[in-house]
């Protein structure tokens, strides 16, 4: 296979950012153009000083961009279903970063999001972009919707028992920890260093809209409920969910351990983590940091029905830029792991 052109729109941000630091050494891509409004003109590394002499790409305008064959959108949520009319004539594939196009509902988009869709009609268009769950689908789309970050921790740390209905469908309760860098890169009151340091913020305990995108992929024939909520704590990068299931039958941790096994025992980017001593036996997001990894961990309550289940990822690879990727290798029938082999690194 030649090399593939690709462009991202809105590469100046956090998530945009970490796409081009990715991209630029893919052995597969050139990348065409990067735009960005509010730094155009400017070196890349004006906006990711890590990739200075990584690379002397400067941001363009979107009305600059050429033709290329994968088009990136890396742009506030609303702004790519106001434009993808546009953004089809640029590029014969599509992976959209945002939440727009990641429900295949239009009544859910508008229940959760708050405002009518602009392009109801090219919902059911997109691959949901969780390679896990969708690469068949992936193989051949022309577009896919990125995952969100809590979203995708919450999806493959659940989807095991939910496929197999081994689950009170109704009783999942859903504790998120955020790393900072999830609220992107536009400053607010929110974000001013004396209010977000050394926070540990209780941001969203309901109604929030990934939970819309968890309810869609994990309910198989019957709608399920799920209980979620989001906490904003004192780090950059980084989510982990901790997930109470209540399992219909008295299930034993080895028949969970082998459910997971034999779910995910072949997925590159999925790591199974069950010690029974030192500092991590569980799940950690610091040690997914950088990676495309989602790290999953599990314990059975001894005294009741109750798995608590336990995923981290970092929240700008596997919950954006990394799966991103990982999508972008399927759809191109190239190795998956291909520019996302990063183990990560320790003591961080």
């Amino acid at each position: 296979m030649g090399r593939i052109s690709v462009s991202i729109i809105g590469a100046s941000g956090y998530t945009g950012g970490e796409l081009l630091r990715l991209l630029l050494f893919h052995p597969n891509i050139d990348i065409k153009q990067i735009t960005s409004s509010s730094y155009y003109g400017k070196f890349a590394y004006k906006a990711h000083p890590n990739l200075r002499k990584a690379t002397s790409l400067k941001f363009c305008s979107v009305d600059e961009l050429e033709k290329v064959d994968t088009l990136f959108l890396c742009t506030p949520h609303g702004e790519s279903m106001k434009k993808i009319n546009e953004y089809q004539k640029l590029a014969d594939k599509i992976i959209d970063l945002s939440g727009d196009f990641r429900l295949n509902d239009v009544a859910e988009f508008e229940k959760w999001y708050k405002q009518p869709h602009l392009k109801p009609d090219m919902l059911n268009n997109f691959v949901y972009g969780i390679p896990e769950l969708h690469r068949e689908e992936m193989k051949s789309a022309k577009f896919v919707s990125s995952a969100g970050c809590n979203a995708t921790t919450t999806i493959l740390g659940l989807y095991p028992l939910y496929k197999n209905g081994l689950v009170e469908i109704d009783r999942t309760v859903v504790e998120v920890k955020v790393g900072s860098s999830e609220g992107g890169k536009k400053a607010s009151f929110a974000t001013h260093h004396p209010e977000r340091s050394g926070a540990m913020r209780s941001y969203k305990p309901t109604a929030h809209r990934h939970a819309a995108e968890i309810i869609q992929e994990l309910s198989f024939g019957e709608k399920i409920q799920i209980h979620f909520s989001a906490t904003s704590v004192d780090m950059i990068r980084g989510t982990m969910a901790t997930s109470h299931v209540f399992l219909k039958e008295d299930l034993a941790e080895k028949d969970v351990w082998k459910l997971y096994r034999q779910a995910y025992g072949n997925e590159p980017f999925i790591r199974i983590i069950k010690e029974k001593e030192g500092n991590y036996r569980y799940p950690e997001p610091k040690l997914c940091i950088g990676t495309n990894y989602c790290d999953i961990g599990f314990e059975k309550d001894p005294h009741s029905n109750r798995l608590v289940v336990i995923s981290a990822i970092d929240n700008l690879m596997k919950g954006a830029a990394g799966q991103a990727l990982q999508a972008f290798n399927i759809m191109y029938g190239l190795d998956e792991t291909t520019g996302l082999e990063f183990p990560g690194l320790h003591p961080i």
